[in-house]
């Protein structure tokens, strides 16, 4: 099921690695590839949980990542949950996937993707770390972000709203390369921010955590992750 602990010493720290999944094959295997020796050379206890959406419908990440968390925590108390896109690879080993202490972190500081440099200053997408006590004082994720993009800059609201700042790992650490495949893709002009298509601060109490809502259809073991497919 993809889980792992240290056989010669007792963990510090337990962490799920959730990640929203939909078709991407390719990239699913190379971060498997490279993210379990970097977690065991970390001595961490834990689990790699593939969030599966059926149909051919808009994508759903951050309902997705709701999804993973709800169902990890049955698995374990887990000190940490890290958010983690399916084609980021980290790129220094000093970059601990372990909690703050105090707020929600943003691991993925520095991207080739954006010159490793962060594209705008409240950006919290790619890879994050937060404690269950700091998803659920957030109320998670919102649910209604339907296809790519927006979600993130509301969760980075959230956290506000909730009283809490967000931390980011140092950038030298905090180092990923973006997978991709579609060279006919690159990016020729600079990213651009998504378009806010909600007003977070009306609705983070009323959309999140406390309202979801899924049908779960299928949760294996495969030697590598844990699956869970959702409708």
């Amino acid at each position: 099921g993809g889980h792992y602990r240290p056989p010669h010493c007792f963990a510090r720290y337990k962490s799920a690695i959730l990640v929203a999944y939909r078709n991407q094959e390719k990239y699913l295997r190379h971060l498997l590839y490279y993210i379990h020796p970097f977690l065991q050379r970390q001595q961490l206890s834990y689990t790699i949980y593939l969030i599966q959406q059926v149909g051919t419908g808009s994508f759903n990440r951050a309902k997705l990542l709701n999804v993973g968390v709800r169902e990890a925590m049955k698995d374990e108390e887990w000190d940490c949950l890290v958010l983690h896109d399916v084609d980021l690879v980290p790129e220094n080993d000093y970059n601990l996937y372990i909690c703050d202490e105090y707020y929600p972190k943003h691991m993925a500081s520095a991207m080739d993707k954006f010159q490793y440099t962060l594209p705008y200053k409240s950006f919290f997408g790619g890879v994050s770390a937060l404690t269950p006590e700091h998803y659920m004082k957030m109320n998670g994720f919102p649910n209604t972000y339907w296809g790519d993009g927006g979600e993130n800059d509301d969760i980075a609201t959230r956290i506000h709203l909730a009283g809490m700042k967000i931390v980011r790992t140092s950038p030298h650490l905090g180092r990923y390369r973006v997978m991709d495949y579609n060279e006919e893709t690159e990016i020729q002009e600079p990213w651009r921010r998504p378009p806010s298509r909600h007003n977070t601060r009306k609705t983070w109490k009323a959309d999140g955590m406390n309202t979801l809502q899924f049908r779960l259809l299928s949760r294996t073991k495969h030697p590598l992750y844990t699956r869970i497919t959702v409708d």
